[in-house]
């Protein structure tokens, strides 16, 4: 039995990981209902909105191009938030609780769940998407980098990679690396890189309306 809970906007959740509890964010967007099943992505912050306050990582990324054009975005978003001094592969339990919290409490289509992420959570999307392709429908990472040896795994997924071409951060080669071997593998991927632009290519890319569109069009 769904919640019928008709909060909508950005909201506080909290989750227990392993006995801890962790804040998130849920944005609902503002018509809402849960008589049908609305699509859901999730998304994963960068390194420099870790913490434990469940709200830094609204604030970039995602949360700010929802904010601008909340129009774009017929679709619930959850926001986990990644604890100091580990990075997103280390803590997967904490997208596999998140994403449970949210199916409990929403009606979510299980067809049309996706996966992005900026920088370390660019890297978070190759990697736990690529170990998680029975539940996600499309990835969007943006900025990051994974392992190539994963590439026949997500290439059983349409993906569009997004990077700067002058990220000083994380070299533009990381996500090539990764475009070229989903490439090799048949895989349906697109890949934009924006000249002229260093680490920040989140703005851009989610600020791109024919990307977010593309996104919430898949299917599994």
């Amino acid at each position: 039995m769904k919640n019928e809970a008709t909060a909508t906007g950005f909201i506080n959740k909290v989750m227990t990981v392993n006995g801890v509890e962790r804040r998130y964010m849920v944005y609902v967007p503002h018509d809402y209902t849960p008589d049908k099943a609305w699509p859901l992505v999730l998304f994963l912050h960068g390194a420099g909105e870790r913490g434990d306050d469940g709200l830094l990582q609204s604030d970039v990324g995602l949360g700010h191009a929802i904010r601008k054009n909340p129009e774009r975005f017929p679709c619930l978003v959850v926001m986990p938030q990644c604890p100091k001094e580990v990075w997103w592969h280390q803590v997967p339990e904490h997208m596999d609780t998140v994403l449970a919290d949210v199916l409990k409490a929403y009606n979510v289509d299980p067809a049309r769940v996706y996966l992005t992420g900026i920088s370390m959570g660019g890297f978070g999307t190759w990697i736990y998407g690529a170990a998680h392709t029975d539940i996600f429908a499309a990835f969007m990472p943006i900025c990051g980098g994974g392992n190539p040896a994963d590439a026949a795994k997500l290439a059983t997924r349409p993906i569009w990679a997004f990077h700067g071409a002058d990220d000083s951060s994380v070299p533009p080669s990381k996500s090539r690396e990764m475009v070229e071997a989903v490439r090799n593998a048949k895989g349906n991927i697109q890949y934009t890189e924006f000249p002229g632009i260093n680490h920040n290519s989140w703005d851009s890319a989610y600020g791109d309306a024919n990307a977010i569109a593309w996104l919430l069009e898949q299917h599994k």
